[in-house]
């Protein structure tokens, strides 16, 4: 019978060849290998052409390994023993997958461009390459912040000196627009993009798998717990960022995470009315032994508290990230720390049916569709107290930004702003302002989220919409004094490799409420010019307080406890890392028996 199946797979070897062989003779004869008529072809045609090569020169090489397997097709010989047909057929094997790999290759290859596929880049390039954008960035805050000073002094004195001093902003956007689309492209051309892809998804199952083997223990009666009560006295912002709380702590002690929800402000019913249960096995809060945070390893049940009282606090509360995790996060993303909450907030938000139709028939209803860019305008209780007032034109200015850049790149059809505020007439006002964009946006979700109806099934019904789809976004403006978009960019950060980049706040640099501090690492010295700024010397800690998007940040050298301002580009975020249980039960890698 082996002896039959091995003469059978040379015969099919023999059909493969002929065929890939007529494959070519095609690929030959193709339009898309006639020398247009036309003396200077178009970027189309050169594309194709490059492409048509670049596929030839592939099927070559599979035809190359497809002539050598076929010329060690002689498993059929009587004078070779049983040995030497066994190790010759997985010989053929071996080869045949090869030729597969490049078939594949082929196809990633077509997916990407064109682009021949690369293994992996090293940490370095992934930092570097993302260090040029953030300093391009950073380098046009500062050279467009001391125009703009300038220029309103040469307004008085002489405006000839203003209408240049315009020109030269109007010319240095565009010098800025192309270098930002030039680094972009690099991450494009560079042959990694299935590797980021790949990398991230792997990385995102492995995290979620852990999640769900620490929130589905197979004896609830005796697990360890952690209770966390879901109604913190805040907004649903502001609650879910308590809940990742619970869940990072649950995580860092290997305790299954109990949530108590029952009378819920927003359902009264509890979480489960809108979302899946966090656990399918465990759900009971009782045990042997119980105590408040931080009870004993030995104590099975421990409640904790909200993150204001907790003491003593444990190092892996934000902005930590796992040691584990920490080298491959470092060189997937470019803020590690947003995609490690998104991971916990992916795992929270699986919608139940009811939920996932709701969103469904609003997507639906609105017409969502991309290029969009998110836009979150808080306009009630924050204003004023936690919040500075910014104008719908500062939103929008940022918006028009977006899209510029976009079009050196792309054709876009029609600019569109998904817009969601905590007032109504913010989407009227956009809508009339700004014909020439598709504001889309539903007024009666923005009645919903005033201080007065905030509580309520309707309103949660309308955050929850208005985080998706910000989420869903391919850019977001908002500011990051607002819970409600710093979730929606910490749930972006699940549905790409990295989107670090993709957001403009109008106020605050991204936190964590309850973080342990956010520091940062001096790259190059710094001589303070006046009294508003600090020295700084290269390796300096810096506790960084804010960036004022004008080319300076604030913050506290640790060395020498001078606090001022330094310039953003001679600092670098230092990634936090603690050492969390690395979960040795969940495989790195998912077997191909699991679903």
């Amino acid at each position: 019978m082996k002896l039959v199946r091995q003469v059978g797979w040379g015969r099919a070897l023999l059909v493969l060849l002929a065929i890939w062989l007529l494959v070519l003779v095609l690929f030959a004869a193709s339009p898309v290998f006639r020398v247009p008529t036309s003396p200077e072809p178009d970027v189309r045609t050169t594309q194709r052409l490059a492409r048509a090569f670049h596929d030839l020169e592939v099927l070559k090489r599979q035809n190359a390994e497809l002539r050598t397997l076929f010329s060690d097709i002689n498993v059929g010989d009587p004078s070779l023993k049983q040995e030497q047909r066994d190790a010759l057929f997985q010989d053929l094997q071996k080869k045949l997958q090869r030729a597969e790999k490049l078939l594949e290759q082929s196809h990633d290859s077509e997916k990407y461009g064109g682009i021949e596929p690369r293994e992996e880049p090293s940490i370095q390039y992934e930092k570097m390459r993302r260090k040029m954008s953030n300093g391009v960035q950073e380098m046009w805050y500062y050279v467009s912040g001391e125009l703009k000073k300038m220029q309103k002094q040469a307004q008085a004195l002489s405006p000839q000196l203003a209408t240049r001093i315009t020109r030269v902003l109007e010319e240095g956007v565009v010098h800025k627009r192309s270098l930002l689309t030039d680094v972009d492209t690099l991450a494009e051309v560079d042959g990694y993009a299935a590797w980021r892809e790949k990398e991230a998804s792997d990385l995102s199952d492995l995290v979620q798998r852990r999640l769900d083997y620490l929130q589905n223990p197979e004896d609830c009666g005796s697990a360890r717990k952690l209770v966390c009560n879901l109604n913190k006295g805040c907004g649903y912002g502001c609650q879910l960022h308590h809940l990742v709380y619970c869940f990072t702590v649950a995580y860092g002690t290997e305790r299954t995470l109990i949530l108590k929800s029952r009378g819920w402000r927003y359902r009264k019913a509890g979480w489960e009315e809108v979302f899946l249960p966090i656990s399918r096995t465990c759900t009971d809060p009782s045990g042997r032994t119980h105590s408040h945070w931080p009870g004993r390893p030995d104590t099975q049940v421990v409640d904790l508290p909200i993150v204001d009282s907790l003491s003593p606090r444990p190092p892996y509360l934000p902005l930590a990230v796992p040691k584990d995790l920490a080298p491959r996060l470092s060189r997937i993303h470019g803020d590690p720390i947003v995609w490690w909450i998104g991971q916990f907030l992916k795992f929270l938000l699986r919608p139940q049916e009811a939920t996932s139709n709701m969103i469904q028939e609003a997507s639906v209803k609105l017409g969502f569709k991309r290029p969009i860019v998110g836009v979150h305008i808080r306009r009630t209780d924050k204003v004023g107290t936690e919040a500075a007032f910014h104008p719908l034109e500062e939103y929008m200015a940022a918006v028009d930004e977006y899209y510029n850049l976009l079009e050196m790149k792309q054709k876009v059809d029609r600019r569109r702003v998904y817009l969601a505020s905590d007032d109504p007439k913010v989407i009227g006002e956009a809508q009339r302002k700004y014909p020439e964009y598709d504001i889309l946006g539903d007024p009666n979700v923005a009645k919903t989220a005033a201080v007065s109806t905030r509580y309520s099934g309707s309103s949660l019904n309308g955050i929850i919409l208005d985080i998706h789809f910000l989420s869903l976004s391919d850019y977001l403006v908002c500011t990051f004094s607002s819970q409600v978009c710093r979730v929606a960019y910490e749930i972006m950060q699940t549905l790409y490799p990295d989107a670090a980049r993709q957001f403009r706040s109008l106020d605050d640099i991204y936190y964590y409420g309850g973080q342990s501090s956010h520091t940062q690492v001096a790259i190059l010295p710094h001589h303070a010019r006046d009294m508003n700024e600090m020295n700084l010397e290269a390796g300096d800690l810096v506790g960084i307080a804010g960036n004022h998007w004008d080319g300076y940040s604030k913050g506290k050298n640790l060395r020498t406890n001078q606090i001022g301002l330094y310039p953003s580009f001679k600092a670098q975020d230092r990634i936090e890392i603690a050492d969390f249980p690395t979960y040795p039960q969940v495989p790195l890698v998912r077997s191909n028996t699991e679903s």
